[in-house]
C-alpha cells in the first residue's frame, strides 16, 4: 500500500499556523516594549503623524541609507512643504532636488502620486493601506507603513529587513524568491500584529529597527535581541541561513560613449527619454560605439574630441562603462533636441550622479 505524503501547505493549511498563533501575543508585546525603550526615536519623520512626511521618508529610504536620506529629506521639505506644492512643481525641478539619491523612478512616481492625491483625494492622503496602495509608487509594504504610523491601522509591513526578522523568528522554510511563499509569509506577518491599534506605530518601527540593527544580515546579535527566546532560527543556531531566497540577479555589462560638447562655457545637454535608465534626466549625448560619436563630432568641428578617463558606474542590474570624449566648439551648433547650459545653471538640471561628478 503506497505511503501518503503530507499535504502541501496552502492558504488554509500551513504547518506554521499553530506556531505563529502561539507566538503572536508575546512577540508583539516584547517588540513594542523594546522599541519604546531602545528603538530609534530622533529621526525627523518620527516626530510627525503627517502622512505626507511619513510617505516622503518611506520612499526616500527605499534602497538608501538613513544617513544619506536625512539631508535630502530636510531640503526636499523646505522646497515642497506640502503635497500640493510637490504636485504643482515641474517634474524637472523634482528630479533636480532628487539628484544623488538615485533610483530616479522613485522621484517620478513621487510626483505622480502627489498629483493623484491633489486631483483625486482633495490634497489629503487616503487613510487605509488598501487605498494608499492604489497610488503610484506606493507598494503594499509602504502603504502599510504609512497607515500604521499615521492612522494606527493594524496592517503588516514586509520589507527586506522585516522578511529577515520574521524569516528567522519562524525559521520560515519557504523560498522568498517565490511569490506564493512571500504571500504565505505576509499571512503570518498579519497574524503576529498586536491586538491594539495604538501599539502599531511602535510595533512597525520596532520591526524596522530590529532588522536594521541587531538582526543584521551577517553576524546577528542574537543575545541582545528582545525576542531571542521566541526565535526558532536562533534556537537551532542557524540564524544566518534565513530568510531563504535562491534567485540571484544576473548582472550584465553595458558600454557606451559620451560626447561632451562645450562652447564659450556652455555645455550641450539632452534630456533622456521618459522610460529606461536615467528617464527624464539630462545627459551628454550617448552613443553605442565610438564610430557613431566620431561621426557626430566630425560634423560639428574639424578637430577630434579629446579622450577622457572612462567612467565606471554600477547600477542594480548591470555595470555601465562610459567613455567621455570632450570637444570644444568654436562655432555654436545644435546637434539635435537639447539645450546649451551655462555651468552656473547646471544645478537647475537633474543630472545623473556620474555626469555631475564628471562635469565638476
Amino acid at each position: 500500500m503506497p505511503t501518503l505524503s503530507a499535504p502541501t501547505p496552502t492558504a488554509t493549511t500551513d504547518a506554521l499556523d499553530t506556531t505563529v498563533a502561539a507566538l503572536a501575543p508575546d512577540f508583539a508585546l516584547r517588540l513594542v516594549a523594546w522599541q519604546r525603550q531602545h528603538g530609534r526615536h530622533a529621526l525627523p519623520w518620527q516626530q510627525t503623524r503627517d502622512p505626507y512626511r511619513v510617505w516622503l521618508s518611506e520612499i526616500m529610504l527605499q534602497q538608501t541609507q538613513v544617513t544619506t536620506v536625512l539631508g535630502y529629506y530636510q531640503r526636499f521639505l523646505a522646497r515642497f512643504p506640502t503635497v500640493r506644492t510637490l504636485a504643482d512643481a515641474h517634474l524637472d525641478e523634482v528630479l533636480a532636488m532628487w539628484q544623488g539619491l538615485g533610483y530616479y523612478s522613485r522621484a517620478r512616481n513621487l510626483h505622480r502620486c502627489a498629483q493623484a492625491v491633489r486631483d483625486q483625494h482633495g490634497g489629503e492622503f487616503p487613510r487605509t493601506a488598501a487605498q494608499l496602495a492604489e497610488l503610484s509608487g506606493i507598494g503594499r509594504s509602504t502603504a502599510a507603513a504609512i497607515a500604521s504610523f499615521c492612522f494606527d491601522e493594524r496592517v503588516a509591513i514586509l520589507d527586506g529587513n522585516v522578511k529577515r526578522v520574521l524569516g528567522r523568528l519562524l525559521a520560515f522554510d519557504g523560498d522568498l524568491a517565490s511569490s506564493a511563499q512571500e504571500k504565505r509569509l505576509w499571512r503570518h506577518a498579519e497574524t503576529l500584529l498586536p491586538a491594539a491599534g495604538a501599539d502599531m506605530p511602535s510595533y512597525t518601527q520596532g520591526l524596522m529597527d530590529l532588522g536594521a540593527s541587531l538582526c543584521a544580515t551577517r553576524s546577528p546579535q542574537c543575545l541582545l535581541c528582545p525576542v531571542q527566546g521566541l526565535c526558532e532560527a536562533q534556537r537551532r543556531g542557524v540564524a544566518e541561513q534565513f530568510p531563504i531566497k535562491t534567485r540571484k540577479l544576473k548582472r550584465s555589462r553595458r558600454e557606451q560613449w559620451w560626447l561632451w560638447l562645450e562652447h564659450e562655457g556652455r555645455i550641450w545637454l539632452e534630456q533622456r527619454p521618459a522610460t529606461g535608465v536615467w528617464a527624464g534626466l539630462w545627459s551628454l549625448p550617448l552613443f553605442d560605439d565610438e564610430a557613431q560619436l566620431l561621426a557626430q563630432a566630425q560634423a560639428l568641428a574639424a578637430t577630434a574630441p579629446e579622450p577622457l578617463p572612462r567612467v565606471d558606474h554600477a547600477l542594480t542590474h548591470f555595470d555601465w562603462v562610459l567613455h567621455p570624449r570632450r570637444l570644444v566648439l568654436e562655432r555654436r551648433a545644435e546637434p539635435g533636441p537639447g539645450a546649451w547650459v551655462a555651468r552656473d545653471d547646471l544645478a537647475r538640471y537633474a543630472l545623473p550622479a556620474p555626469l555631475k561628478k564628471l562635469l565638476g
